[in-house]
């Protein structure tokens, strides 16, 4: 029992003399804490086009766009269209009847012209009868000219009886601004017309964005369930729309592929950004709403702030102060923070170590 407890007391101060070795010598084990399961990528430097996103809607170039007005008083008859429908050129639009003091002046000016011309017969008969002189028969005849050209002008006007107005080019009807039964002056606009192949995207973009914007930069339109189109900045504006707050820009469309009024967004292309291109989901943000990636450094996590450059799909251009040696942390990132150990996930998403 004695012999026991001696060697007890001996294994005991081994033990003791080998922790005071290792403490003295720095040999001690750390405590490293725990470990977070992640997936790493390289980094790979690229580029990405710079693009800013817009809305807007599908309109007529102001060059394609024409308004059918009245050519005189009148009382709408029938309208042979309606808005949105397309016609070809030539087509009825609408017919036109005479007002009632139209009517009358149709009435006067035939009485004119047929009194006018009665009168110019007389002064010719006076005249071979010595009755009449030139004069009087050179006045008489000029009466009857400007009567006859009074007639011929309410004539084409359409103050003899109902007149139709045709489309002047094939077109879309863009608006109808009248109604049967009508009193519409001189000059009053009854249609809008848009020739359909010469359509623009009229878009509003926020006053810090537009200045970055250029006349001649490429821009990718979509609508809805649409395939995106090219086209190309062709104006920029340099003032607000009091109505929206926006700046406006106009994009050329290719013909066929929208149809007037259609809502559309367009991604316009303003330059490239180069730096690292990464995966969406290495982004994270933290409490003050910055960006940043996780590094693991000699399989330390280390956070580094970072500037988002450009963003397309599910990759982001980014740049910062990276350490460029060490792999990029992607699944598990956001559970990390400065100093933790990561381990690396195998195949099948359980820990490779």
């Amino acid at each position: 029992m004695v012999k026991r407890y001696r060697m007890l007391r001996l294994v005991l101060s081994a033990a003791l003399a080998v922790t005071g070795m290792l403490h003295a010598s720095g040999a001690e084990p750390k405590d490293q804490g725990p470990s977070v399961l992640v997936k790493l990528t390289k980094l790979q430097q690229g580029s990405l086009p710079k693009t800013i996103t817009a809305n807007g809607s599908v309109q007529a170039d102001p060059s394609a766009r024409h308004t059918v007005m009245a050519p005189l008083s009148a009382v709408i008859g029938e309208i042979y269209v309606r808005t949105g429908q397309e016609v070809a050129g030539g087509a009825p639009l609408v017919r036109l009847g005479p007002t009632p003091q139209g009517a009358a002046a149709y009435t006067q000016a035939q009485s004119a012209l047929q009194a006018a011309t009665q009168l110019v017969e007389r002064t010719r008969t006076m005249l071979g009868q010595r009755l009449a002189t030139a004069q009087q028969l050179a006045d008489a005849v000029k009466s009857q000219a400007d009567a006859r050209a009074t007639l011929s002008e309410l004539n084409v006007e359409g103050a003899g009886g109902p007149q139709i107005l045709r489309a002047p080019f094939p077109a879309i009807v863009a608006a109808v601004s009248t109604s049967p039964g009508a009193v519409v002056a001189q000059g009053a606009a009854l249609l809008d017309l848009n020739r359909p192949d010469a359509l623009m995207l009229e878009l509003g973009v926020v006053p810090e964005q537009a200045g970055a914007i250029r006349v001649g930069d490429a821009v990718n339109t979509a609508a809805f369930g649409k395939q995106p189109v090219p086209g190309k900045v062709v104006l920029c504006g340099r003032l607000v729309d009091p109505r929206t707050g926006l700046v406006p820009v106009d994009v050329t469309l290719p013909p066929g592929q929208f149809l007037a009024g259609e809502a559309v967004q367009a991604d316009i292309v303003t330059g490239e950004a180069h730096g690292y291109v990464v995966p969406h989901e290495a982004i994270l943000v933290n409490d003050s709403g910055d960006p940043y990636i996780v590094q693991a450094v000699e399989m330390v996590a280390k956070k580094v702030p970072v500037r988002v450059l450009a963003t397309r799909g599910a990759q982001d251009v980014i740049d910062g102060p990276i350490d460029t040696a060490s792999p990029l942390v992607l699944a598990g990132n956001h559970q990390l923070d400065n100093g933790m150990r990561v381990r690396l996930a195998g195949p099948d998403g359980a820990s490779a170590q």
